[in-house]
């Protein structure tokens, strides 16, 4: 017997698997693995959740007008050049749909985010990673490595996992040494945390031309992870194409009504910020002392390195961590074995955190 066989490339695809969410049977479990927010979301956006249950019988706004007006508002941008999806990884993907398909190339940083290739592979084109120096972008490499079969081009700024990101002035340079027909997709996730001078979340750069889109989400310092709400802001002729392949009613009549409360309540969202602002440098500062490798990280997880000697290696402190509760994400499917990134969490988390690992390295 035979049955249908899928397009080439699909079964080349490694399943997205997210960070784990349970230490099993370890009692009481810390979850830091997955990059969410340690406060929540708003309780206007849960109220706001709650209160569309009333009407779940009725088709959402296909067009997402009252979020899209009012990230318009909060941003100061065109509403009618912002699309909303299901969650941000479903904009990346359409991105790529759109724009790529066999015989083209789509291009990102070796270790971005491990949805560029996914999506690069689901559309038929070719995945092509970039060389980073120091686990930092290198817009040299990506510039060496982006030919006339480039068709789409990710950079996550912040990076996730490294927490790195590229000064504005890079991220411009990058964009000016890519052909015009080249689309340029800034995923800024983590924006709302990064306190640099010399970041842009590439709003900008839309605005001023015609290659470049940016996408957020409300999955980070909203707390909305569960609802997969995200948005892009897009030249006008790029939101018109994502505008004619997305599904009608992508984005559930919840989160449009989560979103925009979350958006309002403006205090919650800068207590989110305040809280990785103290917490993220003094996570990081603790693990130094340690005597562990801690990258620097503008975003609201650190990447921590592990020796390589048996039994105090990555593989061996994650084994310790899980058996205490305490979650973090490992990263050998971002080809970082050596390595384990910590979400910042509540302040006794991190406290359960550091101490645990006190005791692994001593």
């Amino acid at each position: 017997m035979t049955a249908p066989t899928p397009r080439p490339g699909i079964l080349d695809i490694t399943p997205y698997v997210g960070g784990k969410s349970s230490a099993g049977d370890a009692g009481r479990t810390i979850k830091l693995s997955s990059n969410e927010s340690p406060l929540g979301p708003s309780p206007r956006a849960v109220e706001a959740y709650r209160a569309a249950g009333a009407t779940l019988h009725r088709y959402p706004d296909g067009g997402a007008t009252a979020l899209r007006e009012a990230l318009a508002a909060q941003h100061g941008l065109d509403p009618a050049r912002i699309v909303c999806g299901n969650g941000s990884d479903e904009l990346l993907a359409l991105l790529t749909r759109a724009y790529a398909g066999p015989g083209d190339e789509v291009l990102y940083s070796e270790y971005g985010f491990l949805v560029y290739p996914i999506a690069a592979r689901s559309a038929g084109a070719t995945p092509v990673a970039a060389p980073e120096r120091d686990l930092r972008m290198d817009v040299d490499a990506l510039l060496e490595r982006a030919g006339e079969r480039t068709r789409v081009v990710f950079i996550a700024n912040p990076n996730n996992p490294t927490g790195d990101y590229l000064p504005a002035t890079e991220v411009a340079r990058l964009r000016a040494g890519l052909p015009e027909t080249t689309l340029l997709v800034i995923d800024a996730a983590y924006a709302e945390y990064v306190g640099a001078r010399d970041y842009d979340d590439g709003a900008a750069l839309v605005a001023a031309h015609d290659n470049v889109v940016m996408t957020r989400t409300f999955s980070k310092i909203h707390g909305l992870a569960a609802l997969r709400l995200g948005w892009a802001y897009c030249p006008a002729s790029v939101a018109d194409v994502l505008n004619r392949i997305r599904g009608p009613f992508n984005v559930t009549a919840p989160a449009l009504a989560a979103g925009v409360a979350a958006l309002a309540d403006r205090a919650h969202r800068d207590a989110a910020r305040r809280h990785n602002d103290r917490w993220l440098p003094w996570l990081s500062a603790a693990l130094s002392r340690l005597g562990l490798d801690a990258r620097p990280s503008v975003g609201n997880f650190v990447l921590v390195r592990f020796p390589t000697g048996p039994g105090r290696d990555a593989d061996a402190a994650n084994a310790f961590l899980m058996a205490r509760g305490i979650v973090p994400r490992t990263m050998r499917e971002y080809r970082l074995p050596d390595s384990l990134r910590i979400t910042v969490g509540l302040e006794d988390e991190m406290r359960a955190v550091v101490d645990a690992l006190a005791e692994f390295m001593s």
